[in-house]
């Protein structure tokens, strides 16, 4: 019987409180907690019961009772503590967006395959109940030969100049935070794009508020997405076929319900949530299932890491944002 794996969390923001959350609810093993201070790390692990707590990430990577780090700081730090728990042997799990850009995305994969170790983007979308059975219906033809995806991420997030979010330094943004997903959801139905367009629409601290996106894609087909941190909407998807087409309820990110209808408007089938909580454990069950195996992850690779952090400063690039500091190429 495999012993269990056991993850060192980096960082205690937010996202790590969900993501340890749905880990220990779905009964992994989360053994240390790093900060780079001592009483945020102490305060994590009392809260989440976690058995160590340390005050540097340095010694968080170097301690022998974790397996795999995940990730969970602001982009700009996401690819020096990547490569800090590769070079510790770690196995790492990195937050959303990778890293800033593709340069930077290499590093860390180029890295993990000289250290034969696993890495894996947290994309935790990919990884959800309704998006294996939408690849399911797609590969099966029910609704024909693709023709376009449409996705949004559209949220009236906090306004406060100083907040991460608004911070270009911080790579803050629609972008980076937000435009994401659709974009990693359009590139994952259709394939990596062979053109890209997109506007933008920005805050007074420098960072987008809002960036809009269309893509062509191999065969001719097309997408558009659209995000925004200061707009509330349905946050809605579809996917159209020659057949039909599957429209994926709100919030269609995260774990919920979709329909699959034919031209004449009947449904051919529904999909029900069945997900009791956030659904972050799906990507941890990967990354352990990678870890064991020794494996490269076939539903979110490194390679397509690399080439969506490509396709992200393509569009950076026609929308004139850079982030102070970046490594580029």
């Amino acid at each position: 019987m495999n012993m269990p794996l056991r993850w060192g969390i980096l960082a205690t923001g937010w996202i790590a409180e969900l993501f340890v959350t749905d880990l220990q609810a779905a009964g992994l093993t989360v053994t240390a907690v790093g900060s780079r201070s001592s009483e945020k790390a102490a305060a994590f692990a009392k809260r989440f019961q976690i058995p160590n707590a340390h005050g540097s990430y340095e010694d968080l990577v170097a301690d022998p009772d974790v397996d795999i780090i995940y990730v969970a700081t602001p982009h700009p730090q996401h690819v020096e503590t990547a490569l800090l728990a590769l070079d510790a042997g770690k196995h790492v799990l990195v937050e959303k967006p990778f890293t800033l850009n593709a340069k930077e995305a290499r590093e860390i994969v180029e890295k993990a395959r000289t250290k034969k170790l696993v890495v894996l983007e947290a994309m935790w979308t990919r990884f959800l109940p309704h998006m294996k059975r939408i690849h399911e219906i797609i590969d099966a033809g029910t609704i024909g030969e693709l023709r376009s995806v449409s996705a949004e991420h559209l949220q009236f997030l906090p306004t406060d100049p100083k907040h991460r979010l608004n911070a270009l330094e911080l790579g803050g943004g629609a972008l980076l935070d937000l435009g994401i997903y659709p974009i990693s959801f359009v590139i994952d139905i259709l394939g990596a794009p062979t053109s890209v367009s997109a506007t933008a629409r920005f805050k007074e601290t420098g960072v987008d508020a809002e960036v809009a996106t269309l893509m062509r894609h191999e065969g001719g087909t097309i997408s558009t997405t659209v995000s925004a941190l200061d707009l509330a909407g349905p946050n809605l998807a579809y996917v159209y076929g020659s057949q039909g087409r599957i429209e994926i309820a709100s919030t269609w990110y995260t774990p919920t319900s979709f329909k699959v209808i034919d031209h004449a408007g009947t449904i051919i089938e529904e999909f029900e949530v069945g997900v009791p909580s956030r659904g972050m454990q799906f990507q941890a069950f990967e990354m352990e299932r990678l870890v064991r195996e020794g494996k490269e992850s076939n539903l979110m690779s490194p390679d397509e890491t690399v080439s969506i952090m490509g396709v992200l400063d393509t569009i950076r690039s026609q929308i004139r944002l850079a982030y102070p500091g970046e490594r580029k190429d």
